[in-house]
């Protein structure tokens, strides 16, 4: 088998692992209420590419879907919104990890993309025009399936219900895509935990090439939500781990309620925001690179209901984007610690503006909220090309054309630590751990 050098590490350890049949076990029998977690490009996801992109490629493919994702956060926090069933512009395209489900009676096995940041689930379903999946739910195998009635009250919390028949539907746009829907019920069995009448959108019409192929799975706080919907089964608790790119098996896991959440865990205070109180805020207070905590502008850094600024978990962004003030700072004192002294030559790849063609020593880099600090280590911090050639720091500002607010922590960032969501309690915890 033969591979470039500039193949990404994700997709060069997939080609080792399919070479020497080291394939992950797709089909592992998932216990109690713990769903494994697969990266988009494992052996066990459909979604993986057909084709080996360079490494400059697949960091520019996902920066630029990154791109989309900040564009799509940044309207949320800044009008009044209904609950979406979906996420907006191309977020969930290529999805970063993505759970087994099981939906109806008999069981339908799909693949949902977990996002922190929205609400309801929805899958693509058999009668769906202009949808590409190839194994899409069919609703007339499922003798537990209902459509929901315009009296229903879940009607009221999907955008553009209508109401030609006595069914709900609903429309929306994602991203150059116009999507219908319908609003329905079914049997949704998560691990070994079977939830029975549980709502979510049974797409019909996508026209467009932005409709992603599979579902979602939505973690926010809204009233469509799993946590919403699962209340007595699950207390609104929830924790995952996501495996590094590097990773052989590429299994995290998705942990739902209180039961086997860890113990020896740090938390930090969420925070509400009236205007999108699904988005999971948190109060980061400082950042530190190395030894030195660097000056950044409070406002850069505070919580603000009114704009929507301030710092938010998410799972759906796959590099931490900081606002211009704290990103600059931060990058200047990363800069700095790393020549020290020395005269290194800094480029740029695509939106990373903090890129080396020599090896390097990276300081960590700690994010100081109330209550928690989280250091990360290069693993978390640095993206290297599979030769050696290239490394940037894995982080950047908010794209030019967002005006954003919001400060984000991301997926990449969250690698091989258990992140738990603790929602009764108003609090997010992170601990170190190993994810495979």
């Amino acid at each position: 088998m033969k591979t470039s050098p500039m193949l990404t590490p994700l997709v060069l350890f997939l080609l080792f692992s399919l070479a020497k049949g080291l394939n992950p076990n797709c089909d592992v029998q998932e216990h109690g209420s713990t769903l494994k977690v697969f990266h988009v490009f494992s052996p066990c996801s459909p979604f993986k590419p057909s084709e080996g992109l360079s490494w400059e490629e697949s960091v520019l493919q996902l920066e630029a879907k990154d791109q989309a994702r900040m564009q799509y956060l940044s309207n949320l926090v800044a009008r009044r919104s209904v609950v979406p069933i979906a996420s907006g512009r191309q977020i969930t395209q290529s999805p970063t990890y993505i759970v087994k489900a099981k939906i109806g009676t008999p069981a339908q096995t799909l693949l949902l993309a977990m996002d922190t940041s929205n609400d309801a689930a929805w899958v693509p379903c058999t009668s769906c025009v202009g949808c590409s999946t190839l194994k899409p739910f069919a609703p007339a195998k499922s003798i537990s399936f209902n459509k929901l009635p315009c009296s229903a009250p879940q009607c009221k919390q999907v955008p553009n219900p209508t109401c030609g028949g006595s069914a709900c539907a609903f429309n929306f746009t994602y991203g150059t895509s116009s999507v219908a829907a319908g609003l329905v019920q079914d049997t949704i069995t998560l691990a070994t935990d079977p939830i029975p009448g549980y709502t979510f959108g049974c797409v019909q019409k996508a026209t467009g090439r932005s409709f992603p192929t599979q579902g979602l799975l939505g973690l926010g706080r809204g009233p469509l939500s799993l946590l919403a919907q699962t209340q007595n089964l699950y207390r609104s608790t929830f924790s995952y781990c996501l495996p590094s790119f590097k990773t052989l098996n590429f299994s995290g896991s998705l942990r739902l309620g209180p039961v086997a959440q860890p113990k020896r865990i740090k938390f930090t205070p969420l925070l509400k925001n009236p205007r999108r109180s699904s988005l999971y805020y948190v109060n980061l207070v400082a950042v530190r690179v190395g030894r030195r905590i660097v000056d950044i502008p409070p406002e850069a850094l505070a919580f603000n209901p009114t704009t929507g600024a301030g710092t938010i978990f998410d799972s759906g962004t796959v590099f931490t984007r900081l606002v211009e003030p704290a990103y600059t700072a931060v990058r200047n004192e990363f800069r700095r610690r790393v020549s020290a002294g020395k005269k290194l030559t800094v480029t740029r790849l695509g939106g990373f503006d903090t890129c080396y063609t020599v090896p390097i020593v990276a300081p960590t880099i700690t994010f100081m909220f109330s209550g928690m600090n989280v250091t990360l280590p290069p693993d978390n911090t640095l993206i290297h090309s599979t030769a050696g050639s290239i490394t940037c720091l894995a982080m950047a500002a908010a794209p030019d054309n967002v005006n954003s607010v919001l400060n984000v922590i991301a997926n990449m960032q969250q690698q091989n630590h258990r992140v738990l969501y603790d929602v009764p309690n108003s609090r997010i915890g992170v601990a170190r751990e190993l994810c495979t």
